[in-house]
Parts: structure tokens; C-alpha cells; sequence
């Protein structure tokens, strides 16, 4: 067996190399879910306006909006803005236009077509690339650290200032490192000019980021959630922490209006691939809507975050999902109420069995056998199931549903103005469903619930192409063409790939995003050191890697010989690099090497089956073998038993014969001395007497 199973892994090694290589990361039935991260829109001052994905429109900024690929930021004169990640920050200063051309698990990829962007790395992981294309030039981030870019006014200067950290700049053929308190200005387009200058000492838009940077050192709620949680900055203002005794430690939001109750205050976005989506009003409303469960305490609402570490201490990085409630059936309207702990979320868009198992443990304590019934039941065998065997915490709260029309539903208006009043009793005997409304947004739906303003960037800022060193996706279709997809689609949410079938046959990203050419290692000039230097921030821990629990699949036990795979070495950690390239080429190496030890585990785990079905095997043989041996040994004590008994049975009825037999002679001689004369001789036989004559019969 040991001989069969490595020549199947060698196979599987060879095969693994060419799949690492030829294949994406992701396996083709993960193809369609979402990203399972976004950005937020945490803070904007003065005139911020919006782009969704796939539209013409510019809305106000909208506070608390999730942000993903296509989306676009504009920040006008005198304005900023902080969005959010889940490792990073991004602020924008005044006269500001950036765009994600990418956002998804293991990529950020920025654009930057004018002013100042200030980026703050706190984690890198190892599979991770993050990169801010410009003008003239893509950036890569190497290092966590602290990064200022600016774009001038014409597009054909980008100056870069790495407070700390390392970057590394491709651009005309050429490649150019950025260390650690070093400046650097990088002119031209087809090739590029280094200048390194002295850095600029820090002005007002460096002091507001740094002290939005405190705000985040000092958060108490860092302690209660994992730091892969977006917004959870926000909690410490706004509420406090306690413990409780079934969820741990729960956040409870302060200063809220009587009758308050999650989901109730904000609106319905459609926001692609997800469909639609909860912005909240509150100001601290972006991580207790989209990410760990409420519930409703000694009367009031606190809010359980996810678990810091899942089971078995395999790490799931937290998984956003657009809003974490149940439906309620309740004739035209619509109504939901927020989940609590250890209920199960069903996504209403196309995902597979392993999101769904990590958007759950990431989010609550909840068992993976029952995430799989839910999963098998809603998903796979009736998609429209309506849930009746579940009891929901929250059902029975009073307040805790939440009802709107149809049409506020599906037009981003405020549920709060628009409450459609429902009785408790229709509440209480209604059919609860875990898939949303399947409804048709309207363009104000993807819009938000904000106005079309005439703010926005220059015609020359918004078709200025960029820079990039990968090449990104797609952009969206027109909303319009998505409309009615979706319409056809019985106005459920679209599938990536179904929406990648509608995209437009001549991509207008050609125009927009130009593919570095390949780069030459440049030898630059001593350069300036910065006089204004800070030390390097504190990093954050994280795993190295991101791995799900599709990894360790429950109630399989590592194999009983681990030794006949043997575990092939990790690559060294990107972090290291010294250059994109480098870094690009260890992940490539930690890819095939998390294929290759993909590949290892299946084989070690077949083996452990197969070494527990012939330990079975010999173990039943042994079971037979005994019960047998048993047996045998009952029958012969049996037999013994029996022989013993019969044997002491004779033993008694020969006793009593002898007793019967010894009593009976002195009896026959007491009666022979009692017989008279006359007696005995009649007893006697006649001598003289004849013998009968032949043929007598007496």
C-alpha cells in the first residue's frame, strides 16, 4: 500500500505543477462567489461624490456604503474622504479621483487618475498584491507600511513618499525600488525620469490621517474582534462592551431612540454580485450589520461578533455578506428581522457549498453538519423552501421585524419613513424564507439612497488612462443590460458568470488601463532621506495564509502513517521580496506549493480511509474469530454443566437405591420370622410333584 499510495501522489506532484500553473487559484466550483471582502465608505468631508459600478451617475457619497470593483470616488475642493479595508486604509485629499479596478480576495488594485492618496497598509498576507496604478506608473506595495502618492494636475508626474515600508514603481520598461523615508518624483510616460527630492514636511491632510491612525491604535473593541472586521473602529464612541452569559462578550449601542431595533434605520442598496444590501444610518453601522449576529438582551439590542479563531484554531478570515437577516412572507410587503447566534445565513445570490460554510463559522458559532443540511436543502434540493422546523431567536422579540413596500424596497428609500405597520399575530403564524425578495431593482436601487449631484472629475481626469502591472477585470455591464438580465433572471441576483455573458464584445478598459511593459531592475540615484521620518508602525499579526474550512473537512482524522507522504518544504514568504517580481514569483511558488499540499492531503486522507476500512475489516475478522472462540468455550461448559449434572443425577438415584435396597432386607427377614408352619410349607414348592406331560399349558 505504501509503494501504491507514493507512486500516486509522485503522479499527483506532476499533475499539480501544470495545474498551479495553467489554472487560477480559485477552483472552478468557487468561480462564481463573490469577494468576500469590501471596502467601506467610513468618512467624508466636504463635497464627496459617488460612481457605482456601471452607471453614468454621480450620487453624494453615501456613508456606510460598500465599495467593490468599478466603483469610483471623486473628492472636490476642501474635501476628504476615509475608506476602509480590511487590512488597509485609504484617505483622499481634495481634487481626488480614484477607482477600484480590482477588489477581491487576495487582490487591491487602486487607480489613482489625479490628486493625493494617502494608502496605510497595517497586514500584507503572503497571497496578497496590492497595487496603485497611476498616470505614468504602477505601484506595487511590498511592506505594510505608510504610503503617500499624488498624481499632478496634467498626469505625467507622480511623486511617491514611503514613510514606511517598501514599494516598488514599474513604468516605461523600467523598475525602480522605494524604500523606507525615501521621496521620489517620477516623470514621463513611455519612459521614465527618477528625481529624488527631500520629503515634504507633513501638512494638514498627514495630520488628519495620522490622528484618524490613533483613533484606530487605541480601539478597545480591537480586543472583542478580529481585525479583519471593517468598521469595527467605530463601536468604541458610539457604545460599550459586556459580557453575557451564553455569547461571550457582546457591544450594546448607546444613545439610540426608544423601540430601537437592528435593520430598521437605512435603506435597501443593490449592490452587484450581491444583490441587495443594508446601508445603515448610524454612524458606527457598517461591521454589526455585515458581519457576527444580535441579539436582544435584558431588553436591549447587543451585538455578538464573530469568533476570533474557529474551530480547531484554522483562522477564517471574516466574510462580508450584504445583510444577516430572514425573511418574512407577509402578503405585498416585505419584512425581515436580524439573525442571531448560531442561526445559519443562506447568501440569495450564486455561491457555493464552501462559502456558505465560511461565511457562517466566520461570522458565529454555529456546527458545519448543519450548515451542510441548510445548504442541501435550501440550495441544492428547493431553492424557494420556506423555513418552518427553525426557531429564530429574534422572531418573537417585539419590534424585532422590520417591513417595507415593495416599491422602497426596491428604490433604496429609508425603511424608517416608509415602516409598513404588521400585527404580531400575522408576524408570528407568517412562513420565515432565508432567500430575499426576488425583485427587480430599479437604477435608484444600485444609486443609493442619494441624490444625483453635478460635482464630479474633470472630462481629462475621468478618460486619462492609467498604468498597471495586472491586468484587471472587466468592467461592469450597463445597469440597463443588467436590469434585464436580472428581470430574466425572475429578479434573482446574477451570477458572475452569467454577468460576464453580457459583457460588452469590445471592453472600453483597453482605453483606460495600459499593462506596464516588462521591467528592467533600475539602479537609481543616491537618494534624499526624508527629514521628517516615523517609526515603522506596529504590524498586526495575521496568518500567513487565508485558509477555509474546506481545508480540513470534519470528522476525518489525520492519517495513521503521515510518514509515507512526506511534506515538502514552504517557500519562503513574500514578504521578502525586494522587488514586485520577486514577490509575485514566491507567491507563484506558494500557490503550487498549497496545490501540491492540497494534492498531499487528498491522498493522505484516501489513505486514512482505506486504513480505517481494513482495520475495520481486521477488526471484525478479529470480532468473529472471538465470538467463535467464545461460543466454543460455552458449548463445551455447557456440555461440562450437563455431564456433571447427569453425572451427580446418577450419582443420587444410585444412593437411593442403595438406601431403597438396605431398607428392603430387614423388612423380608422380619416378615419370614413372622410366617407360621403351615405358612411356609405352603409357600414352598411340592418335590413330589410331576412334571405336566408335554404340550400342557398350566
Amino acid at each position: 500500500m505504501i509503494t501504491k499510495h507514493a507512486a500516486s501522489f509522485a503522479g499527483l506532484l506532476g499533475f499539480s505543477l501544470v495545474l498551479a500553473l495553467c489554472t487560477p487559484s480559485r477552483a472552478a466550483a468557487d468561480a462564481d462567489d463573490p469577494p468576500s471582502r469590501v471596502a467601506r465608505l467610513a468618512d467624508a468631508e466636504g463635497s464627496v461624490s459617488f460612481q457605482p459600478g456601471g452607471t453614468e451617475d454621480w450620487i453624494a457619497a453615501p456613508l456606510n456604503r460598500p465599495l467593490t470593483t468599478g466603483d469610483k470616488l471623486w473628492s472636490d475642493r476642501d474635501s476628504r474622504v476615509e475608506l476602509q479595508l480590511d487590512g488597509s486604509l485609504l484617505r483622499l485629499s481634495s481634487n481626488t479621483a480614484v477607482s477600484f479596478l480590482n477588489l477581491g480576495d487576495d487582490v487591491t488594485q487602486v487607480q489613482l487618475s489625479a490628486g493625493t492618496l494617502l494608502v496605510h497598509v497595517r497586514q500584507l498576507a503572503d497571497n496578497e498584491t496590492y497595487e496603485i496604478d497611476t498616470p505614468n506608473l504602477a505601484f506595487s506595495i511590498l511592506r505594510p507600511g505608510l504610503y503617500r502618492l499624488s498624481v499632478d494636475e496634467s498626469g505625467n508626474t507622480t511623486t511617491i513618499r514611503v514613510r514606511s515600508g517598501q514599494g516598488e514603481v514599474s513604468g516605461g520598461g523600467a523598475a525602480y525600488s522605494v524604500r523606507a523615508n525615501e521621496a521620489d518624483v517620477f516623470s514621463g510616460t513611455d519612459q521614465l525620469t527618477e528625481d529624488s527630492q527631500p520629503g515634504a514636511p507633513d501638512d494638514a491632510f498627514d495630520v488628519w490621517s495620522a490622528s484618524r491612525d490613533g483613533r484606530q491604535d487605541r480601539s478597545a473593541s480591537a480586543r472583542y474582534v478580529s481585525p479583519d472586521v471593517i468598521g469595527y473602529q467605530d463601536l468604541d464612541d458610539q457604545g460599550s462592551w459586556s459580557p453575557t452569559p451564553e455569547d461571550g462578550n457582546v457591544w450594546f449601542p448607546r444613545q439610540v431612540e426608544a423601540g430601537w431595533a437592528p435593520y430598521h434605520y437605512g435603506h435597501w442598496a443593490y449592490i452587484a454580485p450581491w444583490g441587495y444590501t443594508w446601508v445603515d444610518d448610524a454612524p458606527w453601522g457598517f461591521a454589526p450589520f455585515h458581519y457576527g449576529r444580535w441579539i436582544s438582551f435584558n431588553g436591549a439590542w447587543g451585538w455578538v461578533p464573530g469568533p476570533r479563531q474557529s474551530e480547531g484554531g484554522v483562522y477564517v478570515r471574516p466574510v462580508y455578506a450584504p445583510a444577516l437577516v430572514a425573511w418574512v412572507g407577509v402578503g405585498a410587503g416585505i419584512a425581515w428581522f436580524a439573525l442571531g447566534p448560531r442561526e445559519v445565513y443562506v447568501p440569495s445570490y450564486p455561491v457555493s457549498r464552501d462559502y456558505v460554510r465560511n461565511i457562517n463559522v466566520s461570522n458565529t458559532t454555529v456546527n458545519t453538519t448543519v450548515i451542510n443540511n441548510v445548504y442541501n436543502t435550501t440550495i441544492i434540493n428547493n431553492k424557494t423552501v420556506n423555513v418552518t422546523n427553525v426557531t429564530y431567536v429574534n422572531r418573537s422579540v417585539p419590534g424585532a421585524v422590520a417591513a417595507t413596500t415593495s416599491q422602497a424596497f426596491t428604490s433604496a428609500q429609508p425603511v424608517s419613513k416608509n415602516i409598513v405597520r404588521i400585527d404580531p399575530h400575522a408576524i408570528a403564524t407568517a412562513q420565515v424564507r432565508t432567500f430575499a425578495p426576488a425583485a427587480v431593482p430599479t437604477k435608484q436601487a444600485v444609486l443609493g439612497a442619494r441624490r444625483v449631484v453635478a460635482i464630479q472629475p474633470p472630462a481629462a481626469v475621468q478618460t486619462r488612462a492609467v498604468v498597471a502591472r495586472r491586468a484587471p477585470p472587466p468592467p461592469l455591464p450597463t445597469f440597463e443590460r443588467r436590469q434585464a438580465a436580472i428581470a430574466s433572471n425572475a429578479g434573482k441576483p446574477l451570477s458572475i458568470a452569467q454577468t460576464r455573458q453580457i459583457q460588452p464584445s469590445v471592453a472600453p478598459r483597453a482605453a483606460a488601463v495600459r499593462i506596464a511593459p516588462p521591467a528592467t531592475p533600475h539602479v537609481a540615484a543616491q537618494p534624499v532621506r526624508s527629514t521628517t521620518t516615523s517609526p515603522e508602525p506596529p504590524r498586526v499579526d495575521r496568518p500567513p495564509a487565508r485558509p477555509t474550512v474546506a481545508d480540513s473537512p470534519p470528522g476525518v482524522a489525520r492519517a495513521v502513517h503521515p510518514s509515507e507522504l512526506p511534506v515538502a518544504p514552504r517557500p519562503p514568504s513574500p514578504s521578502i521580496a525586494d522587488s514586485a517580481l520577486e514577490r509575485q514569483h514566491l507567491q507563484e511558488q506558494q500557490q503550487l506549493h498549497a496545490a501540491q499540499e492540497q494534492q498531499r492531503q487528498q491522498v493522505q486522507r484516501q489513505q486514512e480511509v482505506e486504513h480505517q476500512q481494513l482495520a475495520k475489516e481486521q477488526a471484525d475478522a478479529a470480532r468473529t474469530q472471538q465470538l467463535e472462540q467464545q461460543h466454543q468455550q460455552q458449548t463445551l461448559a455447557l456440555q461440562q454443566q450437563h455431564a456433571q449434572q447427569q453425572q451427580q443425577l446418577q450419582e443420587k438415584q444410585q444412593e437411593q437405591r442403595r438406601q431403597l435396597e438396605s431398607q428392603a432386607k430387614p423388612v423380608a427377614r422380619s416378615a419370614e420370622k413372622q410366617q407360621t408352619p403351615a405358612e411356609k410349607s405352603a409357600a414352598k414348592p411340592a418335590s413330589h410333584e410331576k412334571d405336566p406331560p408335554p404340550g400342557h399349558r398350566p
